[in-house]
């Protein structure tokens, strides 16, 4: 294995210097800043500021509105990552078992992922509106009555889609590169012992596909709770009734609407600790099951 050797030993720290004034320009230092936030209580004006300890923590667990939101979360993450895993594996095989057109089929779904999170929410909305959207007159042929603005439900629907839809493309990537690395003997030889395509799918290729599945739903779980604000800001504003308030969307309509500072804070600093936790819990238990 080749090594570099630096003759000076300020250079090194030169070449990191730009990564780490970004890490904490924009990572570190507002993470400190959120978290000496939580503990303080601003007027709506930002003038006075005093010391109040975990009380903001603590009108948090006795805000029904706060647990509301997170439940609402929890509901929310997991159907986007159910939902864009499950659909962009279904795809991954589709296209892996293409030979002349795979290419063109690559480059057709993965242009999806460049759509800004703003611009696949207002999308959705257009193709979901009642009054001028496709998809409620074709649901409304069929006996259904969607309106995503005075159905939870429905509207709980509506920015579920619109988020998977959105990850679906990276997700699909890292699935056809994992296919491709699936050797085609083991899919041979379990032909020739009579497997047939379902059988040969479970047993082999998905149990090879672990890794890659893990490392997905880590990201998903991430994404959707933080990368989905836009489609939410796009799409119902967190209503009706606090339907789709998911628990990032509450952090920025608290602190930049309703002015609340300290509260926000808070919330921004337990969403921070839940995904750090869930990411350890997924690395120290689940990545067993995986083989590498």
């Amino acid at each position: 294995m080749k090594r570099t050797l630096f003759r000076n030993q300020l250079l090194p720290w030169l070449l990191l210097a730009p990564q780490l004034a970004i890490t904490f320009v924009f990572f570190l230092w507002p993470a400190a800043q959120a978290i000496r936030q939580s503990f303080l209580r601003q007027d709506a004006f930002g003038i006075n500021t005093s010391f109040v300890g975990l009380a903001n923590f603590r009108a948090l667990w006795n805000s029904p509105e706060y647990l509301n939101s997170l439940q609402v979360t929890a509901v929310f993450a997991v159907l986007v990552t159910v939902l864009s895993m499950g659909f962009s594996l279904l795809l991954a095989v589709a296209v892996d078992r293409m030979i002349r057109s795979a290419s063109v089929y690559t480059t057709l779904l993965v242009w999806p992922y460049a759509v800004a999170p703003a611009v696949a929410g207002i999308l959705w909305w257009f193709i979901f509106n009642p009054t001028i959207g496709v998809m409620p007159y074709v649901l409304e042929m069929v006996g259904y009555d969607w309106n995503h603005i005075s159905s939870k439900s429905d509207a709980m629907a509506l920015v579920v889609i619109a988020s998977a839809w959105k990850q679906i493309s990276y997700n699909f990537l890292f699935f056809v590169a994992g296919l491709q690395s699936v050797p085609a003997s083991l899919r041979e030889a379990a032909a020739i012992d009579g497997a047939g395509p379902v059988r040969r799918f479970f047993d082999i290729t998905l149990p090879l596909l672990s890794p890659t599945t893990f490392f997905l739903l880590v990201v998903n779980i991430v994404y959707a709770m933080f990368d989905t604000f836009a489609v939410i800001d796009a799409t119902t504003e967190g209503g009706p009734a606090q339907a789709t308030n998911i628990m990032v969307y509450k952090v920025y309509f608290d602190g930049f609407v309703g002015q609340n500072m300290g509260s926000s804070a808070a919330q921004s600093v337990v969403l921070m600790v839940i995904v750090i936790a869930l990411t350890i819990v997924q690395f120290r238990w689940v990545e067993k099951k995986v083989a590498y």
